[in-house]
């Protein structure tokens, strides 16, 4: 298995490996019904894209399959700055997919609510988002490689501190068994509208969405210029 950066002429190949391996079977997607196995989601692919645009996501790729590049499982990460969560959560007002909508309401509401910014100094952090490897390769350690490798890729780029999402109990376990903690969570049963109805009722065994932290060793340029 050979792990590569992803550039944005993998596109199309990591969109197709998300169709049939991610979109429908995430939590979050598969409780609001926002896409079946195989088919698209222009938001959410949207969404990949912009991740992929800030060249430090990564692709684990199996090189014997027929001869050519089979891709096994991929991480999307991107750079998150101040600001950028509020922008993303004003820009959801114009989407028409109400489902995609529902989802990053929370996501980006929990967000807002628990500032990593403030509380760690940093004006910028590297954003773990997807994770996703492809059912035939489950269970040989691939995940664990790609968020171990996501690590690499920050330390060069000099990050001090990765944040992640993660929305189901076994994206959970693979973060903090690589020494992400918790800094915040939400049960998916709180999330509820103004009738006290849930918005998205994620099936068990995941019950809730945390918002994971790790430390890291950066550059001074990533540190909030502190007056003199």
């Amino acid at each position: 298995m050979e792990y590569k950066l992803i550039g944005m002429e993998h596109c199309d190949q990591v969109l197709e490996h998300l169709r049939r391996f991610f979109f429908a079977d995430e939590p979050l997607n598969k409780a609001a019904g926002l896409c079946q196995n195989g088919s698209s989601c222009t938001a959410l692919e949207d969404h990949c894209v912009e991740a992929i645009k800030d060249r430090m996501s990564l692709m684990a790729v199996d090189v014997k399959v027929d001869g050519c590049c089979k891709i096994a499982g991929v991480v999307l990460n991107g750079i998150l700055r101040p600001g950028d969560t509020a922008k993303s959560r004003q820009k959801l007002d114009g989407s028409i997919d109400a489902d995609f909508r529902k989802i990053f309401e929370l996501l980006h509401g929990h967000s807002l609510k628990h500032n990593l910014f403030e509380h760690f100094d940093v004006v910028r952090m590297f954003d773990v988002r997807i994770l996703s490897v492809d059912s035939g390769y489950r269970g040989q350690g691939i995940a664990n490689e790609l968020v171990k490798q996501s690590l690499a890729v920050a330390k060069d780029n000099g990050f001090r501190v990765m944040k992640a999402d993660a929305t189901g109990i076994f994206s959970q376990k693979i973060f903090r068994s690589h020494g992400f903690e918790v800094f915040s969570e939400e049960p998916y049963d709180k999330y509820t509208d103004k009738n006290g109805k849930v918005i998205l009722p994620v099936e068990a065994p995941h019950i809730k969405m945390q918002q994971l932290y790790k430390r890291i060793c950066g550059e001074d340029e990533d540190v909030k210029k502190q007056p003199h």
